[in-house]
């Protein structure tokens, strides 16, 4: 950690509501205490587990607005708890990494984690990166189309958060589905991927990596062929572009 807990008085009870419920998972109680304190002063309802089958019965009881999980946990590992949560329903993730654990990182993106911080890190840094991930999810979940888009055989309906290919249903993270909505909402231009970073997730700041692990774990599900695909087309040195084949 590279703050110490800060010193003040806990949010009135008669203050506004608390911004979110949030869970935080870290077998590390130094650790989980001290987001906890931040993400409290912050003004969120705090809940904490240990281990995995602890957090997914804590959720059971509070299901959370967001979830800060740790990959390295004894048992059931971060990665295991992010599908375990994913089955039940739809909840952003941070995901806490070791500096260096790449594979971990990436896994956990593709698996649907919404954001990951890396140890060591600033805990002030983390509430920020908390609500950003969340008032992105409401954002998105807030929005209400008039109609609805399709292209390419692809039809999405923001209003459901609903997207079907070719009259099959895709079974997309709320992070792929948004991608995918602004890229369709931009046909034929070179979207950035510092433009997409902001747009999609509402991040000034990060790893451009996020985006690209996002476009290929998208692209798996609407190519016809990944390896070769002709909806989402690589700009070299810009970023991405939504093209619609015979359109």
């Amino acid at each position: 950690m590279q703050n110490p807990l800060p010193a003040g008085p806990h949010p009135s009870p008669y203050a506004q509501p608390p911004p979110g419920r949030v869970l935080v998972v870290d077998d590390d109680p130094t650790v989980g205490e001290v987001v906890a304190g931040y993400l409290d002063r912050a003004g969120y309802a705090v809940d904490r587990a240990d281990d995995g089958p602890a957090a997914l019965a804590s959720a059971a009881v509070h299901w959370p607005d967001l979830v800060v999980l740790d990959v390295m946990l004894p048992g059931m590992d971060g990665l295991e708890v992010c599908r375990a949560l994913r089955e039940r329903g739809p909840v952003p993730v941070i995901m806490l990494t070791a500096r260096g654990d790449e594979d971990d990182r990436i896994l956990g993106l593709e698996i649907g984690a919404d954001d990951y911080v890396t140890k060591p890190f600033s805990p002030r840094e983390l509430v920020l990166r908390v609500e950003s991930v969340l008032r992105r999810s409401r954002t998105a979940a807030g929005q209400r189309p008039p109609a609805q888009l399709s292209s390419a055989g692809i039809t999405i309906d923001s209003a459901a958060r609903r997207a079907v290919k070719d009259g099959k249903e895709l079974a997309l993270t709320l992070r792929e589905f948004d991608l995918l909505a602004y890229l369709m909402r931009h046909p034929g231009r070179a979207c950035g991927r510092e433009e997409l970073m902001h747009e999609v997730w509402g991040w000034d700041f990060g790893d451009l990596s996020t985006v690209t692990v996002h476009v290929r774990r998208l692209r798996g599900k609407i190519e016809d062929d990944p390896a070769v695909p002709r909806l989402i087309t690589t700009v070299w040195g810009v970023g991405y572009r939504f093209d619609s084949p015979g359109d």
